[in-house]
């Protein structure tokens, strides 16, 4: 039977690429974030038609709703996302929530934060919105993403409450070495290998910007392995370092994180049970003897 209304036939028409309940929650994130409707109507008006149609054909040929719509939801806040930068995710939400806790449990102070690889800027904005008290900072190397990244939080902060730059934790000295000690250190970095990207879905592949999915070479660690670096000389003892990670990979960073010498190294499963987050905390200076 032909659906009898706009929103029913987007859902029948995204229904072969996506499964029925997926077209149903990219219909209503639709319906709602384009249209303003939380309950989708019996019917639209003529114009209204009329502005579905573009998006509707963008979502046909597997273009990411969030990129359709120039939007993301992450932690209840909405963030500007474009091609330049990874959609957010619910596994990085479980990131910051996990660091959030472990904010709140240190003493009370202002906390210097770091967010390597902003992307759009979703990690650190939360947090800095969650914890009024955090001075954040973040570094991008991609200009594109930077700009987007700055857009959100020129839109959800302070302007005094951040700052972001362009630099890349493979070159540590494009970091200003003027810059504090940080109580805190996050990052999602690239860690796909490219022999992976067949296991990746499609639209991911085909829309997503490849140089935050992939790590180029055969050192799947790179990027940990050069934040860690970092955090030896710019994590400030007692502080925290989280990173997000690929689940086939989680217990190599863990263990280079102890081999490094961090302590408290942990791994944290996600929702699904895989193993995605690993935090460590970098180990205060011995004492000096008596």
């Amino acid at each position: 039977m032909e659906p009898t209304n706009a929103f029913e036939r987007l859902i029948r028409d995204l229904t072969p690429r996506y499964g029925p309940g997926e077209a149903r929650s990219i219909a209503r994130i639709v319906f709602a974030d384009a249209l303003g409707y939380r309950v989708p109507p019996s019917a639209l008006s003529a114009a209204e038609e009329r502005f579905l149609a573009p998006l509707r054909e963008r979502l046909l040929a597997g273009e990411p709703v969030q990129y359709v719509l120039g939007q993301a939801d992450f932690f209840g806040l909405k963030f500007r996302v474009s091609p330049s930068v990874l959609i957010p995710r619910q596994e990085t939400e479980e990131l910051v929530a996990l660091a959030l806790r472990w904010l709140n449990a240190r003493p009370q102070g202002q906390p210097i934060v770091l967010d390597i690889g902003l992307g759009s800027g979703c990690i650190g904005i939360t947090l800095q919105r969650r914890r009024p008290d955090v001075r954040l900072f973040g570094i991008e190397k991609s200009p594109q993403a930077l700009a987007v990244a700055l857009e959100n939080a020129h839109a959800l902060l302070d302007e005094s409450e951040y700052t972001f730059i362009e630099a890349d934790i493979l070159q540590p000295e494009t970091i200003p070495p003027h810059w504090p000690v940080f109580d805190l250190i996050l990052s999602n970095p690239p860690y796909v290998q490219r022999q992976e990207q067949h296991l990746m879905p499609e639209h991911v592949l085909a829309h997503e910007p490849h140089e935050a999915l992939f790590v180029e070479g055969d050192d799947l660690l790179l990027f940990y392995r050069a934040i860690a670096h970092f955090a030896q000389q710019r994590l400030a003892p007692g502080g925290g370092l989280f990173f997000e990670c690929n689940e086939f990979n989680a217990r190599q960073v863990a263990l280079l994180l102890r081999e490094m010498g961090f302590s408290n190294v942990a791994l944290q499963q996600d929702l699904s049970g895989a193993e995605r987050i690993v935090w460590a905390i970098r180990e205060s200076p011995s004492k000096p003897p008596l």
